[in-house]
């Protein structure tokens, strides 16, 4: 039970609760958004004031699905706002599908009358289709930074968890909705509030603006080898165009053999079939998520014909790229 003591003081008057409006579009991420909520019901709680106040609306103004097939009921369908009203639009899966014309309109409408708008996970997608997002930083769930990079050349994306560039703000999903929170929470309030928000939240490591949203190398690979994470690292930059085994080896300080050795050993393939799988990857998401001609996905993966990406796509999926595509888009008609 919180008591007299445990109210943390604020740095700065409450005149009115600032107001949260939460879009959620079909196949929201759960966590995302139950996770900025929290936040802001923790930060009202810890302060024994109310700090803000919130209201979920969206397009289909009764009912939407979380991608958990959960059904949240709405407060309101697509209306005209205030204009100190702060959006956050929640996004999840199939987020190309989700975004609407109708969204796209509203948000276009919404963001001229000069609200701060920001997205949550996929959110970012809506909001760059709708040129929000055009000359200004942002982020997006790393599964989706491949397609979202080939589609939006005038943004510019990064790879941290979350981002703000003036009255835009953009997450990467998770539990990154916390940490835009708490950064809101710790400007308008001050830290010691975002910190008791923190705890309360069992968070003990808050991130900034700076750090990255996947683990690093070593972590993911679960080997903890400088200059095998270094050449991994550079096959992850180099996808379009790919660099030989001899000079990745040669910018570690190692031979082409030794490169070889050093990626049996830990990793039970050679770096050619490594480097491989990792286009394969990147193919495969921009397959699933955009609508680029197999012809411009082979390019942005670095194969150089159709025939040649076909024939390896099949020899790791067991499927071709055109199948591969097809049968996507008939799942996503049922």
């Amino acid at each position: 039970m919180l008591n007299e003591n445990s109210i943390i003081k604020l740095k700065t008057e409450v005149k009115s609760p600032r107001r949260f409006v939460f879009v959620l579009i079909e196949n929201f991420t759960l966590l995302s958004f139950s996770s900025a909520l929290d936040a802001l019901r923790i930060a009202n709680r810890m302060s024994g004031k109310k700090l803000y106040d919130w209201t979920f609306i969206g397009e289909n103004e009764e009912f939407v699905s979380c991608s958990a097939g959960t059904q949240f009921k709405l407060d309101n369908s697509l209306i005209e706002l205030r204009r100190d009203d702060t959006i956050l639009l929640c996004g999840g899966t199939a987020i190309q599908e989700s975004t609407t014309k109708k969204l796209i309109g509203w948000l276009r409408r919404e963001a001229r009358r000069g609200l701060i708008i920001g997205g949550l996970c996929t959110a970012a997608y809506p909001m760059a289709k709708a040129g929000l997002l055009d000359e200004k930083k942002a982020t997006i769930h790393w599964e989706n930074q491949d397609s979202f990079a080939e589609e939006f050349l005038e943004v510019e994306l990064t790879k941290t968890v979350f981002v703000c560039d003036g009255n835009r703000y953009t997450t990467a999903g998770g539990t990154s909705s916390i940490d835009l929170l708490l950064k809101i929470i710790a400007d308008e309030h001050g830290e010691e509030l975002a910190n008791a928000v923190a705890d309360q939240m069992i968070y003990s490591s808050i991130r900034t603006d700076q750090d990255t949203q996947r683990l690093s190398v070593p972590t993911r690979i679960g080997v903890r080898h400088p200059k095998l994470s270094k050449v991994i690292q550079m096959m992850e930059i180099n996808i379009e165009e790919p660099i030989s085994p001899s000079i990745l080896a040669k910018d570690v300080g190692m031979s082409t053999r030794q490169l070889e050795r050093l990626f049996r050993r830990y990793l039970d393939r050679s770096p050619k079939r490594y480097y491989m799988e990792l286009r394969l990857q990147k193919a495969r998401n921009l397959l699933m998520q955009t609508d680029m001609s197999v012809i411009n996905v082979a390019l942005a993966c670095g194969f150089a014909s159709p025939s040649h990406f076909s024939k390896c796509y099949r020899a790791h999926y067991d499927t071709t790229p055109y199948r591969e595509r097809g049968s996507h888009a008939a799942k996503r008609a049922v």
